[in-house]
């Protein structure tokens, strides 16, 4: 095992619900926009990957707002703002880490392992998780952060990892991945690369027969479930 790469929404954090849900529907009130994603619904949409994908997505099915004859210039001030409102939950601290992460971060740093993380959301917003939460020190010890639209085709296509492994110079079969949904799942295993997955309240029930290991937390003491001697027995 030469690098271990996370996700971030869903594995480094519960972002998803009370986080860029909220965001979603904050911006969409602020622009007067008669949409509101319920839970629910927010779940059924995480199954296309980009948030901006995602407003498409739900435009397309449940109508465009009056107006909005340039679509794309919406969707991007819109995902835009939406990003704005989430920075201020991040960095009012309202999404903590989940458990494990940090522990799962320093074991790596001392056992020599490089790591990366490898994400389909926006760079600020990726970056500012890390910086905030993880810190700036273990934030140092990250040889590569690829997020947003660093790549053309986002998962459950294997680009962004595929692109991870050339940069850091390792081989697919030197890397495991931590997952939380079926979509990264099958980004990881197109790319060769072994992939745990660490689910939450939208993934749980997501199928990840293809996993190398699935687990509804990384744990920390006195129940640690994944630990770094577990995940370089996987490659």
């Amino acid at each position: 095992m030469k690098a271990l790469i996370f996700d971030c929404d869903g594995v480094l954090v519960d972002t998803e619900s009370d986080g860029h849900r909220v965001a979603f529907n904050r911006a969409f009130a602020a622009r007067g926009l008669e949409a509101e994603w319920s839970v629910a619904r927010y779940g059924e949409l995480l199954h296309t990957a980009g948030g901006k994908e995602r407003m498409c997505r739900h435009f397309d099915e449940c109508g465009w707002p009056p107006g909005a004859t340039d679509r794309n210039t919406l969707i991007q001030e819109l995902h835009r703002l939406k990003t704005d409102l989430f920075m201020k939950i991040v960095e009012h601290g309202e999404l903590p880490l989940r458990p494990g992460v940090a522990r799962l971060v320093d074991e790596a740093r001392a056992g020599g392992v490089t790591l990366a993380i490898c994400s389909t959301s926006n760079e600020r917003a990726v970056n500012t998780i890390v910086e905030k939460l993880l810190g700036p020190e273990r934030k140092a010890a990250f040889a590569l952060i690829l997020a947003g639209d660093v790549v053309s085709h986002k998962k459950p296509d294997s680009e962004i990892y595929d692109l991870a492994a050339r940069r850091l110079g390792v081989a697919p079969q030197a890397c495991v991945v931590i997952e939380d949904s079926r979509n990264g799942l099958l980004a990881a295993k197109a790319a060769g690369m072994r992939c745990v997955i660490t689910t939450n309240d939208y993934t749980v029930g997501e199928g990840f027969a293809e996993a190398d290991g699935v687990f509804s937390t990384l744990g920390d003491p006195p129940d640690c479930c994944v630990t770094l001697a577990f995940l370089r027995r996987l490659t």
